[in-house]
């Protein structure tokens, strides 16, 4: 979701959204959906929900993780037992769930929230423990939790941090390179090294004892992706890179030399409105990148842009996908040639592509996690993690808790 300084034209363009009679509501508003009876999509429906190739296991509501209203999800494979664990963040704090039965999910707790409750809330892992951030939430810093503590739960238990970075108060979110140890924070501010909300580097090597190591503050940061690149572009093969939402513009930066970060290349793309979010395949060659506002700001269908990155210092704009709905598109994801995308009121869409420089990208599947309505509001589905080895697919939804689904 927007940050908080881009927030309050996008809201009020929802709210007059809403009162030329759309459905859909805001900020988790909505009526609280009937207890959920899971089952296979059969003739697009289950329980309720319209769906196509994807079976609803079980939903777990905000109420009974504690929480009033949701945003990010990440998940947690324990190497130990191969338990899978779902990490989802609300208002007030992260819930816990083990789901590693899917139709029997175990809500095992609550990290509360540092300060106070926020909006914005952001989760990664690394090393088994998991890192937590919060925007618009005072002085809250970055939690860090050891989630082998899980295996011992005895529910429903609060739990406390680990450890707290306090390097910076609050922060929109954060990315983790898993393959070198950094932790790459945006959107901080305040603190000794606030990195002008841009990309905040912390070493994460040893989990419970995070340490700042530098800063890279040429645009404000919204969201990144930072890789271990091994893509097309032998100039750079090997090198750290992070691919950063920037708001009005895609920023491909060198992270490698923590001290002397440099910014690669720049692009901007056609009706851009704020660049949220964005993942690149994983051969490193395409960047899919999500905006948030392209579709309030310009109306049309819901749009996913893509990159030709195989050259990193001159990255070349292929086409915009186009859906057939028209909700504001949050968080998307690249696993194998699928992208697995949370689109707010129209719920998880999944798309599959084959060769992106000649535009072949179509959707396969869909689960919509909102059906009080399809408006272009900021309700619905926030996030989806789909990178279970088992093929479990989790999706937070604002309004409407914790979705665990699997594809037909």
């Amino acid at each position: 979701m927007l940050s908080r300084a881009s927030l309050f034209t996008a809201v009020a363009v929802s709210v007059l959204a809403i009162l030329a009679g759309c459905n859909g509501s805001s900020g988790g508003s909505s009526t609280s959906l009937p207890p959920t009876q899971p089952g296979t999509c059969v003739d697009g429906s289950v329980d309720g929900f319209s769906c196509a190739g994807i079976d609803l296991r079980q939903r777990v509501t905000l109420a009974a993780m504690q929480g009033t209203t949701g945003n990010d999800v990440w998940g947690w494979v324990d190497t130990q037992s191969g338990n899978e664990y779902a990490l989802m963040g609300m208002s007030n704090g992260t819930a816990f769930v083990d789901v590693s039965d899917p139709d029997n999910p175990v809500y095992l707790g609550i990290l509360p929230t540092q300060t106070v409750n926020s909006s914005w809330r952001d989760i990664k892992v690394y090393a088994d423990h998991a890192f937590v951030v919060a925007d618009g939430a005072g002085a809250h810093g970055m939690q860090v939790f050891d989630l082998t503590r899980l295996r011992t739960a005895v529910p429903p238990e609060t739990f406390m941090a680990d450890a707290v970075y306090a390097d910076f108060e609050n922060a929109h979110n954060l990315a983790i390179n898993e393959d070198t140890g950094f932790a790459y924070v945006v959107g901080s501010n305040t603190g000794p090294s606030h990195c002008d909300e841009g990309l905040h580097f912390i070493n994460i090597s040893t989990p419970v004892n995070p340490m700042f190591a530098g800063c890279h503050s040429a645009f404000e940061v919204h969201d990144a992706q930072c890789v271990s690149y091994l893509g097309p572009d032998a100039d750079y093969l090997n090198s750290e890179i992070c691919a950063n939402s920037a708001k009005d513009r895609v920023e491909i930066v060198d992270v490698t030399g923590k001290p002397s970060p440099v910014t690669i290349s720049e692009e901007i793309y056609p009706q851009l409105g704020f660049v949220h979010q964005a993942w690149l395949t994983e051969d490193h060659r395409f960047l899919l990148v999500g905006d948030e506002l392209d579709e309030l700001n310009f109306g049309g269908p819901t749009r996913t842009h893509i990159f030709d990155v195989s050259d990193l210092d001159a990255p070349a704009y292929v086409f915009a996908y186009e859906a057939a709905t028209t909700a504001i598109d949050h968080n998307l994801y690249v696993l194998g040639n699928r992208v697995f995308q949370a689109n707010y009121t129209t719920g998880l869409r999944v798309l599959e592509f084959g060769d992106l420089s000649n535009s072949e990208l179509t959707e396969i599947a869909f689960f919509d996690t909102f059906p009080n309505s399809n408006a272009t509001v900021f309700d619905g589905a926030w996030s989806v993690y789909p990178f279970f080895p088992s093929g479990t697919i989790i999706v937070s939804d604002v309004s409407n808790g914790l979705f665990i689904l699997t594809l037909q």
